[in-house]
């Protein structure tokens, strides 16, 4: 975690992609996963309640879009439509309704593919601008009026200005949402005066609080913190006026994976208690009674906060600290003291020092994206035990690793100690794969299916207070003809798989899904959701690029229907396959090939608790049939009933929307008939009006101005459909395409073996 934040501040930024297909990737010998629908952009990214306005949209495989859905019943939209009829492409007109609550939303096409990823969408009640071009300078600057939010797009190696008006005393807010909706711009935001000289500065994406010291003009200047721009690098610059005794707002922003495991069950909403300043000393030390929780904040530059409580020999607490979790830049540490001795010759030692939640998953290699996906459920927050040895006083003190020069007292922290309380969190996402050259491709995947797929989704936990229970995944309502099999999370382990596999003969649809997690805790079955994860920005190479990934609302899952799996494997019966404890268990599959295959040979692995360490396979490509052979002897599998699956990668000669190069045709055609038809009557009328009566001139005239007006839309008609066809034809191109592979679930049971 923390190097993941030092890397964050160095490294130079992130590269947007918003062709349907990207540009540089045509120029690579093979691309990597099946193209699936992104939403990358809007524009503007979000509105005020009551209102109806036009966005644009940009995105990866959207085609030519589709059926735009938000995650609230308050925000609709319906396509913008052409003179002729037809929906202008990535051209939407969204209405909010007027009791629609401010927040963020997502937004999310149904695409030819089915669902797309995830982009936040604003709500608010002030008004909304739009930036207008060329505001790059204090004499160019934007006026704005207070109570204004404007949507913005930062360009390369500039500065956008913007200028309003206050009174004297006037105290105001401004503030920049761009990580926390999505945007790849890490802004500095800066009110100056007239002359654009700089009074007040925010760097790490908060609120600045201006009061302004006489009447007159002022600017407000956005820049990346490096100078970086394009399409991915919007913002929403919110000017907002305040009254003296207003406190400072916390602004809406989307929540980062480490943040799944908190609060835990049942947590009030509110500490019941708040530090007391001073507390930086054991003679300043805040008296409490455990259990307890309160709040408090690494307000000063090394703070060091601390807290004294009696306890009893045997007695055991458990303690979490919330910090990283509420989105605070911060590293908490807990260290509990043992005091011993009377006033003046007080005696204390060390017991306990409590640091990070670890990941559920294996650690990062490179800092950043472990070895596969980009993704990390471990926080730099801490669960950790305390077992008091003796009856007596105890000190606990809390610091932020982080925090030895800063003074904010934005970084504020909940501090909970309480009995053991046994409970787990689980959180999800698509599974990656890391390339043989070591690229590790960071891509969101929307549970849009193919027919005939089955797609993994990867699950971790974090375990509370010592729970170490089995858990069980749970994922229904979903569409119809699509399945899934939960592979429970072993006891005492942090990671599972949930697969879901859609029938080659699914039709299209979309669902949103409940996503459960189940355990039996102290003789009571509980349920926790399951949060899901993605990307928030396609990442091909995360060697050079840090993935940014989130955690997204809601679960829709979606059928294509106008695409099928490339390679579909399964077990020949779909039965439980039975196999005594001790002997092999020998399962033919099946293999339905939709296309040929760059290679030979796939080699599989096995997902599954208790097969797990079954040998890599190897199978023909070329084949329809194969077989797994698991030896229950060499696992040490014991007598129970499994779900297991069979997975491995696989290079696919994949052709994106072949059918849409005859669609494209069909349309180039029709525009070279209009083209055609239109031109002929353009002669025609020339040569019409070169030889008629001077009393026929005019009549004629007029006609012939019509025809050339629609000689010219006929021809940009014709450029369009020429340049649709050949984009369609480009991207139809059969192109090596690798991705995971995924054998439908198998069920095995295990019996009991023969006894000795």
């Amino acid at each position: 975690m923390k190097n993941q934040r030092n890397l964050q501040l160095a490294v130079l930024g992130l590269v947007g992609i918003f062709s349907l297909i990207p540009a540089d990737q045509s120029l690579l010998a093979q691309t990597v996963c099946l193209p699936l629908p992104r939403l990358l952009s809007t524009m503007p990214m979000g509105g005020q309640a009551g209102t109806q306005f036009e966005i644009t949209v940009t995105g990866e495989n959207l085609d030519d879009g589709g059926e735009l859905l938000f995650s609230t019943p308050g925000l609709t939209a319906v396509r913008r439509m052409q003179a002729d009829g037809q929906p202008e492409p990535g051209r939407y007109v969204v209405t909010v309704a007027a009791d629609c609550p401010p927040g963020l939303y997502e937004t999310r096409m149904m695409t030819r593919l089915g669902i797309s990823s995830a982009r936040i969408f604003s709500v608010g009640a002030l008004q909304e601008v739009t930036q207008t071009a060329g505001n790059t300078s204090v004499a160019a600057a934007m006026p704005l009026q207070m109570d204004t939010v404007c949507n913005s797009v930062m360009s390369a190696r500039s500065i956008d200005y913007y200028s309003f008006d206050a009174e004297m005393g006037q105290r105001c807010f401004v503030h920049c949402a761009a990580k926390g909706i999505d945007s790849k711009l890490d802004a500095v935001l800066v009110v100056a005066n007239a002359a654009g000289q700089d009074l007040l500065v925010e760097r790490q994406g908060g609120v600045l609080d201006f009061t302004a010291p006489s009447a007159g003009r002022y600017i407000v200047k956005v820049h990346e913190l490096t100078y970086k721009g394009g399409p991915g690098y919007f913002y929403r610059l919110s000017l907002q006026r305040a009254s003296q005794d207003a406190p400072v707002p916390v602004f809406a922003s989307t929540r980062t994976v480490s943040s799944f495991s908190w609060p835990p069950q049942g947590l009030a909403e509110s500490a019941a208690a708040l530090e007391q300043e001073p507390n930086n000393s054991g003679e300043q030390a805040n008296r409490i009674s455990l259990p307890c929780d309160l709040a408090g904040a690494f307000a000063t530059a090394a703070d060091v906060d601390t807290y004294e409580f009696t306890a009893s020999k045997g007695d055991v607490w458990w303690i979490e600290v919330a910090s990283e979790r509420l989105g605070r830049p911060t590293d908490p540490s807990v260290v509990i003291q043992q005091v011993t001795g009377e006033p003046g010759q007080e005696v204390v030692t060390d017991l306990v020092e409590l640091t990070d939640i670890p990941s559920p998953m294996k650690p990062s290699s490179n800092g950043y994206a472990y070895d596969g996906p980009p993704y990390d459920g471990g926080s730099a927050d801490l669960i950790g035990k305390l077992e008091i040895p003796q009856d007596g006083r105890y000190r606990l003190q809390v610091t932020d690793l982080f925090g030895g020069t800063r003074t904010d007292a934005r970084n504020i922290y909940r501090l909970i100690v309480r009995r053991a309380a046994p409970d787990f969190a689980v959180c999800a996402w698509g599974l990656h794969m890391e390339l043989r050259n070591g690229d590790r491709n960071a891509l969101s995947k929307p549970l849009a299916l193919r027919g005939g797929v089955t797609t993994a989704l990867e699950v971790v936990a974090v375990r509370r207070d010592g729970f170490d229970g089995p858990i069980e995944l749970v994922l229904d309502g979903l569409p119809e003809g699509v399945t899934a099999s939960g592979l429970t999370i072993p006891p005492g382990q942090t990671r599972g798989i949930v697969l879901v596999t859609a029938d080659q003969n699914a039709p299209r649809a979309l669902t949103f899904a409940n996503f459960i997690a189940r355990a039996s805790i102290a003789g009571q079955s509980v349920e926790r959701p399951c949060h899901v994860a993605a990307v928030a920005w396609p990442i091909v190479d995360s060697w050079s690029e840090i993935p940014v990934p989130r955690l997204v609302q809601g679960v829709p899952v979606s059928v294509s229907g106008s695409e099928v799996a490339p390679l579909t494997i399964a077990a020949r019966e779909n039965k439980v396959w039975e196999v005594k404890a001790g002997e092999k268990l020998t399962i033919p599959l099946i293999h339905t090939r939709r296309t040929e295959f760059s290679g030979g040979v796939l080699q599989l692995k096995t997902f599954g608790h208790g097969f797990v360490n079954n040998p890599q396979f190897d199978v023909l490509l070329t084949e329809d049939t194969s077989q797994a052979v698991l030896d229950t002897a060499a696992l040490k599998t014991p007598p129970g009933e499994y779900q297991i699956a069979f997975y491995g990668s696989a290079v696919a000669k994949y052709q994106y929307f072949p059918e849409g190069v005859a669609q494209a045709a069909s349309v180039l055609k029709a525009a070279e008939e209009q083209a055609s038809l239109a031109a002929e009557n353009l002669k025609k009328l020339e040569a019409d009006v070169a030889t008629a009566a001077d009393d026929q001139k005019s009549l004629l005239a007029e006609r012939l101005e019509a025809a050339r007006v629609q000689h010219q839309q006929t021809a940009a008609a014709l450029m369009a459909a020429t340049q649709k066809h050949k984009l369609a034809t480009e991207q139809s191109a059969p192109r090596d395409t690798v991705d995971i592979v995924i054998s439908e679930p198998i069920a095995v049971k295990v019996l009991p073996g023969e006894a000795q």
